[in-house]
């Protein structure tokens, strides 16, 4: 079965370009021309993945995401945005969003972000097993995570930049290696996506004098077991 994807813009000249252009590489798509068009097409569909315009009236695209979220589901979703701001796709990723492309858009490029987040949302056969850093446990097999006796609540994406941190600890990934590994992107990109979410995992998991998460200047990121106190 093709992968169904939502098209979400006020726009008809963006929905008629997107639905060209995915039809033609092999993928089903359905339209929304506003956010409450959208809530209600969800209701007798359940699309693969959601492309999202940021700017529209009435409900914008972050406020549709936000109750696309608070009904727990989380349906990849891909962001349009004619704005660059770090503080705009922050919100976005913030919100669950999965990528985010700036306006105008290249549709190869397009493409690949959609093949990618496709490709990373398809569950896999994996063994499992409980990976550890300092006071950071995570069980691959129940998807929890620990500091210390506490649960962390992760988004699907955090979950995976810290296991794949966990998997290769004390181990320097650049950024190309992460993008590659956690979001499946393997083409050029400035996208400082990798930046923003170890950010995330800074906040929820740097305390009490745990500080694991390192950057190395010019290279990349790794975590690392705290140093043993004398």
């Amino acid at each position: 079965m093709k992968p169904l994807i939502m098209i979400v813009d006020d726009e008809v000249g963006v929905r008629e370009l997107l639905t060209d252009a995915l039809r033609i590489a092999g993928l089903d798509t359905i339209e929304a021309k506003d956010g409450m068009s959208a809530l209600s097409l969800m209701r007798k569909n359940k699309p693969d993945l959601l492309i999202i315009d940021v700017n529209m009236p009435i409900m914008d695209g972050f406020d549709l995401l936000e109750r696309i979220r608070e009904t727990k589901n989380n349906v990849p979703a891909l962001m349009l945005t004619a704005r660059a701001e770090r503080a705009d796709v922050s919100r976005g990723l913030r919100l669950g969003a999965d990528d985010y492309v700036t306006k105008p858009f290249g549709l190869e490029e397009l493409l690949l972000r959609i093949r990618a987040i496709l490709r990373r949302s398809k569950p896999a056969e994996e063994t499992f097993s409980i990976l550890t850093c300092g006071p950071i446990s995570l069980n691959e097999e129940t998807y929890e995570v620990f500091l210390r006796e506490d649960q962390i609540d992760l988004s699907k994406t955090e979950f995976r930049l810290l296991q794949h941190l966990l998997q290769n600890k004390g181990r320097v990934l650049t950024k190309s290696s992460l993008l590659s590994e956690v979001w499946d992107i393997d083409f050029d990109s400035d996208t400082g996506v990798v930046d923003t979410y170890i950010s995330y995992l800074r906040r929820k998991f740097h305390s009490d004098g745990f500080d694991g998460i390192k950057t190395v200047r010019g290279v990349g990121f790794q975590i690392v077991e705290p140093k043993a106190k004398k």
